[in-house]
């Protein structure tokens, strides 16, 4: 019986050293120091995905962190705001489990130019307008048509850093389901190169979503022939997104956006798309129009022949429609 008690003993005292050095463990982790974001953002999904998200983007996290966070919750989906600059582990558990960020609606509206948007971005959110087109230039080669249009939730007090990196993923994401959808693959130069540059045109020419498949039409028309797509729309790219193209700016212009100047389409987006354009790239109308003329309506007239074209110029000239 002695002896039951001295073991019994030894192991109650092992048990009080191996809790308190596991406390003292404990305690030494949760406060370490980590560096984080102001604001970070997590994707829906279980807690193990959750923190490999983090351990990726945000800072690393080790195996054991995961059974430790649920002491604290489960991890948030969505927006985060941690303050931002050096927490403890504890801390940041804490905020991922939560703390919500106050959030602010932005919308990308189809047609507009990446410079225009990054402008709108600089005045929404209090930006500095410059260093956000560093960081976009650095993350992404693709110059316009990548930022995918749709209102987006985005929380106040992010940085340059933070707004490119999310808009960037979310527009991939977004063009990779659509040319799986359409395609049944994804290779980004046919995307952006071919596809994203046709759905530009017709997203600059287009009155309406209803236009859009006579619009792609008639660029299909016009190439297979090796016509010039004399189209105005190409030449509203960049700063030029919302000014009139006017005969000096046609004879002036040297750029590839050009298409009176040069045949083919322009050698890159001019503007981004909706999925409405995008599918009218991929499946125009089966018409032989060549031409087409905006009338007093705001709607456009299509033509097959020129002479048709120049008669209904005419008649537009004349006060009718």
């Amino acid at each position: 019986m002695r002896r039951f008690f001295q073991t019994l003993l030894t192991l109650l005292m092992l048990l009080l050293v191996g809790g308190a050095s596991l406390f003292f463990w404990l305690e030494h982790h949760l406060s370490q120091k980590v560096e984080v974001p102001k604001v970070l953002y997590i994707p829906k999904g279980s807690t193990k995905a959750a923190l490999e998200y983090v351990s990726r983007h945000y800072t690393p996290l080790s195996k054991i962190d995961g059974y430790l966070i649920k002491l604290y919750g489960y991890p948030q989906a969505g927006w985060i705001e941690t303050g931002g600059g050096e927490i403890t582990l504890s801390e940041f558990f804490q905020k991922l489990t939560h703390a919500k960020a106050a959030l602010k609606g932005v919308t990308l509206v189809p047609g507009e130019t990446t410079v225009i948007i990054l402008d709108q971005l600089a005045d929404t959110f209090d930006l500095n307008r410059t260093k956000l087109e560093e960081i976009y230039r650095q993350r992404t080669s693709i110059e316009e048509g990548l930022l995918f249009p749709e209102t987006y939730q985005i929380p106040v007090g992010i940085d340059e850093e933070g707004i490119v990196d999310y808009l960037y993923r979310q527009s991939m994401a977004n063009h990779t389901r659509l040319s799986h959808k359409y395609l049944k693959h994804f290779d980004e130069k046919e995307w952006f190169g071919t596809i994203v540059t046709t759905a530009s045109v017709i997203q600059k020419e287009a009155a309406s979503e209803r236009e859009m498949p006579l619009v792609s039409a008639v660029i299909r028309n016009r190439l297979k022939k090796g016509m010039k797509l004399q189209m105005d729309g190409t030449l509203n790219y960049g700063r030029y997104s919302h000014q009139k193209v006017t005969p000096r700016r046609i004879r002036e212009d040297v750029t590839k956006f050009n298409t009176y100047k040069y045949t083919g389409l322009p050698e890159s987006p001019v503007c981004i798309v909706s999925e409405t354009a995008i599918k009218a790239a991929l499946k125009p109308a089966d018409v032989d129009y060549l031409y087409f003329v905006r009338g007093r309506d705001g709607k456009h007239h299509f033509s097959k022949r020129y002479k048709s074209h120049l008669h209904q110029i005419q008649k537009l000239k004349n006060g009718k429609n």
